[in-house]
């Protein structure tokens, strides 16, 4: 399989990576919340994610998102062991703000005080085997504006110390990015954005100040792959099994949502047009979105990296199907 390897600015930084990123929260493994709550995507194959990372790499993939919390630590141990000595050709982001137990794989709290994102940093740099972070990124997306605005010039004080690159905050609230945005270092927003869950006013917002779209959830959580069912209940440490409020799509212990399964079978043709599989078509629509977006769909094997990395060939959708991606969801 050959790709183009083309790449973006990560906002207003000098920094520059694969319009496509890979997200690692999949390959963290199974993880809970101390009451019980599956927070991973199920079961995971270390060696094969490992893999799965060096065929990212090869084909063009430069860009990879994790985060401390993401199978209490083991998501970034995975990424630290795959690439080695290939550290410096990719851009690493991680995130901090989530309180686990690595021994029992339990998440449990939240801090948001700055001597917790110094400690967590620390702890991240040798999980990841590395001395920076090219992203460091705020992961409670509803902290307090106030105290965000003092995370985010501790953030200016990891940038002088040469401990991080540059920095963002996960959140899908337009006000709240703007306040990290304040900050000179500040080159991008993490939100969810994929063809059924649209961000008109966070990408607003990118490109007025010049911030790189980071898209999570892009192929919605799975339901954009066409791999899900209805009646169907995924493995029990799967989150999308007893999915929590803020996961839509999906329903506890049946599978994918009927109704969010009718919009994507409706937008099945327009997404598969010019060979491109559903999900290559679903990160061309976000291609085509913004010039600002790097989508980061999550994976779990070689296949699944391919994929992905396969929609790089393709570029964005044209213009005429984005109208009529809008005209088949009445927007």
């Amino acid at each position: 399989m050959e790709t183009n390897t083309y790449t973006r600015p990560l906002g207003r930084s000098d920094i520059q990576v694969s319009a496509l990123g890979f997200g690692c929260w999949a390959i963290g493994g199974e993880w809970w919340w101390v009451d019980g709550q599956p927070l991973g995507w199920g079961k995971v194959d270390d060696d094969e994610s490992v893999r799965a990372i060096h065929r990212a790499l090869d084909l063009g993939v430069t860009f990879f998102d994790t985060a401390d919390a993401y199978g209490t630590g083991h998501s970034e141990r995975v990424l630290g062991r795959a690439l080695g000595k290939r550290r410096a050709d990719v851009v690493v982001a991680t995130k901090w703000g989530n309180l686990f137990d690595e021994a029992t794989r339990t998440a449990h709290g939240h801090d948001d005080s700055p001597a917790h994102a110094r400690r967590a940093l620390t702890a991240s740099l040798d999980r990841l085997g590395t001395d920076y972070v090219d992203l460091y990124q705020l992961h409670l997306s509803d902290a307090d504006p106030e105290r965000a605005a003092q995370l985010r010039d501790v953030c200016e004080e990891f940038v002088r110390e040469g401990l991080i690159r540059a920095y963002a905050w996960s959140t899908d609230d337009p006000d709240r990015a703007a306040v990290f945005a304040e900050g000179p270092h500040c080159t991008a927003v993490q939100h969810r954005l994929n063809i059924l869950q649209d961000a008109p006013e966070l990408l607003a917002l990118c490109a007025e100040s010049d911030l790189a779209s980071i898209n999570r959830s892009p192929l919605a959580m799975g339901l954009l792959t066409g791999r899900h069912s209805a009646g169907r209940a995924l493995e029990t440490g799967d989150i999308r099994n007893a999915p929590p409020a803020w996961l839509p799509g999906f329903t506890a212990d049946a599978g994918a949502d009927p109704e969010w399964l009718g919009r994507v079978e409706a937008l099945r043709e327009i997404l598969t047009s010019d060979g491109r599989t559903l999900a290559q078509g679903a990160l061309s629509w976000i291609w085509a979105r913004s010039p600002h977006t790097v989508p980061i769909p999550g994976f779990r094997s070689v296949a699944q990296a391919e994929e992905n990395a396969g929609a790089l060939a393709k570029g964005p959708l044209t213009g005429d199907q984005m109208a009529e991606v809008d005209r088949i969801l009445g927007r």
